[in-house]
């Protein structure tokens, strides 16, 4: 089944009791069972939701894996992939990402015993200097998150396909329609659904997705367990939102690719991050490992300071400031304050995070209109 035809199909049948196409919203908190341990398969709903479980098999389809296990929200997707490990485990993550990923590793997990090392894993030999006998699990991002770094997937995978060193790849910038980890090698595919995925901004969510039976089985005990699982209005949501991905999703890739070439020419802006120009670093990986090359956009301006990058945050009419990405609508942000602040100003220096950055979510409107949008912007400074 190709993927424009999973997204509508995949894992979703019409429902049985009314032959309603759209799968219902059962908004229940529990279940009748005929005699104790005798049910129709569902007993409680926050161990499963029959509108939960088709959201998740639709999403194991779509990253090819065999299970999908949703969460209330990508940082709680991650969390419990966290919870798989146990004091004494290290783990490498990449030093460029999400900033609450990084506040989830060093100020939650790292009171726990468990130590990470963050370095640019675009260089692959990186890896060479940093696994050791602890070493559990390598948590990837590619693209990075804000400088739209790449990571081999695939080479990063054979390096340690000869251990029991998990691989995680947080596929939120990508989403499955641009590109399949566990395709690559990857042991667990993490997802914000709440980006692509949802892509309407109206919802919270998150899923981690695996083709291992004993990781989706630690998962689906943490899922319950700990109990952080997504409402089935939530589920719906995202149901909806997954069946025109590959629609939004391409188009607003066409629309970034025209909005970083405008940028790259402007006088006003001294540095465009963007994997599809020929000359970026991962320009090669990205074309090998992705369908296309995203939706977001970085760039600098000549004008370094964080008061320049400001006007332009504050001056756009139809790029919205605010947090998140992967909405139908074009967002801006300054990751220094907003969504990388609870980074160390030092460690987002080191990796090119000034102050004066900017990230563009790029969406599905007239690229045209978001050009012009940009430029009478830039004219602030």
């Amino acid at each position: 089944m190709k993927f424009a035809t999973k997204v509508i199909h995949a894992g979703i049948e019409p429902d049985p009791s009314t032959g309603a196409i759209m799968t219902p919203i059962f908004q229940t908190s529990t279940y009748v069972q005929e005699a104790p341990g005798v049910h129709k398969g569902y007993e409680y709903a926050r161990t499963q939701n029959p509108t939960r479980t088709v959201l998740e098999k639709n999403l194991a389809a779509l990253e090819n894996g065999t299970d999908a296990v949703c969460f209330s929200s990508g940082l709680a997707a991650m969390d419990a992939v966290l919870k798989l490990l146990i004091p004494g485990d290290e783990v490498i993550a990449t030093d460029d990402l999400y900033g609450g990923s990084y506040r989830i590793m060093t100020r939650v997990f790292a009171k726990y015993g468990i130590k990470f090392h963050f370095a640019g894993l675009s260089d692959v030999s990186t890896l060479d200097k940093l696994l050791n006998a602890k070493t559990r699990m390598i948590w990837i991002e590619t693209p990075t998150n804000p400088m739209l770094n790449i990571v081999d997937i695939k080479a990063v995978c054979d390096r340690v396909s000869r251990s029991s060193v998990l691989v995680c790849v947080d596929n939120t910038f990508a989403s499955p329609y641009l590109q399949n980890p566990l395709d690559l090698g990857a042991d667990l595919v993490v997802h914000s659904a709440t980006k692509y995925i949802g892509g309407h901004s109206d919802v919270i969510h998150g899923a981690v997705i695996t083709k291992n039976s004993e990781l989706a089985a630690q998962l689906r005990f943490l899922q319950n367990a700990v109990g952080a699982v997504p409402g089935p209005q939530d589920c719906f949501l995202v149901l909806r939102g997954i069946k025109t991905l590959h629609l939004r999703v391409e188009r607003a890739c066409q629309n970034a690719e025209k909005i970083a070439r405008f940028l790259k020419n402007h006088p006003k802006v001294s540095k465009v991050y963007y994997p599809g120009f020929e000359e970026h670093p991962g320009h090669e990986v990205a074309g090998r490992q992705m369908r296309m090359f995203g939706a977001m956009v970085s760039f600098d301006l000549h004008d370094n300071r964080q008061e320049a990058a400001v006007k332009v945050l504050s001056g756009t009419h139809l790029f919205s400031l605010a947090e998140s990405l992967g909405g139908v609508e074009s967002l801006i942000g300054h990751p220094a304050s907003m969504t990388h602040g609870s980074i160390p100003r030092e460690e987002r220096l080191k990796v090119g995070l000034t102050d004066s950055l900017i990230r563009l979510s790029v969406g599905v409107e007239d690229a045209e209109d978001l050009m012009a949008d940009l430029a009478q912007a830039l004219e602030k400074i």
